[in-house]
């Protein structure tokens, strides 16, 4: 039977330290940790967690050490009194590692909670990863972001690629139409990403008749107008 405490998803535990950080009931239960929404389906290992380090007693009542580590506002000053009681529950790891415990890495925490507990390798990694979330906390290491904050950033990549090609698209010149100047009329000349212009000159002979005149125009309508 292991005796590390474990839970499947390890940042719960982060999250609830946070939360309790901000606001502690008077009394801790499974049901309290439902309430506010976290470990769904794993309360329970959530409370173990928190007896095991000393945060709430059998009762789930806040311990006299985890008022003082509670107490303090600044981050570096609640770490240092939560590194306290994360030591003293694990005092069979640091006796075995001294201070080094803090820096093992997952194969190395997995070897000795197996080696204690007898446990299997599926256990035995979430207890590991259970250590290192509480590590994290006491100033060793990051703890998990949450997930509203992950959800936050997520959000935050489609909104900012928009306002790239936005800005993108504004910085394209515009594509000015291409038109042909033909005896004082204009033709529009569609094209795709390009502008052309076409000037025609007509020379037109002197001693000419109207029908001259009339073939060379029309050969013109035929030819460059389009009919």
């Amino acid at each position: 039977m292991a005796t590390h405490p474990y839970i499947s998803g390890a940042g719960n535990v982060a999250q609830m330290v946070t939360q309790l950080r901000k606001s502690f009931p008077s009394s801790i239960t499974s049901e309290t940790v439902k309430k506010l929404g976290l470990a769904p389906n794993n309360e329970s290992y959530v409370i173990n967690v928190l007896q095991y380090v000393g945060v709430i007693d059998a009762e789930g009542k806040k311990t006299p050490d985890a008022s003082k580590a509670f107490a303090h506002h600044k981050d570096e000053d609640f770490s240092k009194q939560f590194a306290a009681l994360v030591q003293k529950a694990y005092s069979s790891l640091f006796e075995l590692h001294g201070e080094d415990a803090w820096n093992l890495d997952s194969d190395e925490l997995i070897t000795f909670f197996r080696q204690s507990d007898q446990t299997s390798a599926a256990i035995g990694a979430r207890q590991a990863a259970t250590f290192k979330v509480l590590a994290g906390l006491a100033g060793h290491g990051d703890p998990p972001e949450s997930k509203a904050k992950k959800l936050t950033k997520a959000a935050a990549i489609p909104k900012s690629a928009e306002a790239k090609q936005t800005k993108k698209n504004a910085e394209l010149p515009a594509q000015p139409e291409a038109t042909s100047p033909i005896n004082g009329h204009q033709k529009r000349i569609d094209g795709p990403g390009f502008g052309l212009t076409v000037r025609v000159e007509i020379n037109l002979p002197a001693d000419g008749s109207k029908e001259t005149y009339d073939n060379i125009f029309k050969s013109i309508k035929e030819n460059l107008l389009g009919g």
